[in-house]
């Protein structure tokens, strides 16, 4: 809705997974672990966005992309101070058999992965396309002003879309903790590799976001398969370089014109 690309959105990812794995072993319950790290990670959301986006109002968008990441190093400056540097593993929501799938071997983790995206992609087109509120973002994120115009309030879209986005990308962070591991500089390979992915299904585009990630962890897979598994993280910047090149609106993205 702010019309950034919000670059701390990896350490919300990171904060999900290791606000978890730290309330787990103190004895909280998994289910209750998870509810209670998404919504720190969504109070952490607001705070952002109330100390660090709305004071600058309506700054230049080079500024506020700056400003996404001094909070990004702020947030993972105090994870690192408070809960250390180790690496930490969630436990499995399900076990740790694999299961075989068409001949493919695959974690029960994964299932949760998939099938967790799938009910978060539904439940947000559910979201945008038949609430007022959630139309109400999308008006923001498509004209700032003219929403105002109508009486749209957008600076409580605004502190909406990053609440929503802090918890989404904590739930994320959380379901894939059990299998990549978590530590206080996670969250810097998941954002970009996010980014990478939404930008390949096209900006703005759940559906394509969706497809985007799943097309690179196919390329990573079939990299490290074929090839080896020291460039696999290289994969996503060679993807990134090669969509802008040939089609910058991403699979799903649609061409923009400006009339002058």
């Amino acid at each position: 809705a702010s019309g950034v690309i919000n670059f701390a959105q990896g350490e919300f990812i990171m904060l999900g997974g290791m606000a978890a794995v730290f309330l787990t072993e103190a004895g909280v319950p998994l289910p209750v672990a998870i509810v209670l790290a998404v919504a720190i990670a969504a109070l952490v959301g607001l705070v952002v966005e109330k100390l660090a986006i709305e004071p600058a109002g309506n700054a230049e968008v080079v500024t506020l992309i700056i400003i996404t990441i001094g909070a990004s190093l702020t947030l993972r400056g105090l994870v690192q101070i408070f809960l250390g540097k180790g690496n930490h593993a969630l436990p499995p929501f399900s076990g740790e058999t694999p299961i075989e799938v068409l001949g493919a071997t695959l974690l029960p983790q994964s299932l949760w992965v998939m099938g967790v995206t799938l009910v978060v992609v539904a439940a947000l087109a559910w979201f945008f396309g038949r609430t007022i509120l959630g139309k109400a973002v999308l008006a923001t994120a498509y004209n700032k002003l003219a929403a105002q115009l109508v009486g749209i309030n957008t600076r409580f879209i605004l502190l909406l879309s990053f609440g929503l986005a802090a918890a989404l990308g904590a739930l994320g962070g959380i379901l894939v903790a059990p299998i990549t591991y978590t530590s206080y500089d996670a969250g810097i390979m998941m954002g970009l590799k996010g980014f990478v992915a939404a930008t390949l299904g096209g900006l703005g585009s759940g559906v394509g976001a969706v497809v985007g990630g799943l097309l690179l962890g196919a390329v990573e897979a079939m990299t490290a398969g074929y090839i080896s598994s020291a460039y696999k993280d290289a994969m996503p910047f060679v993807l990134i370089l090669l969509i802008l090149f040939f089609r910058p609106q991403g699979l799903f993205g649609k061409k923009t014109t400006d009339r002058v």
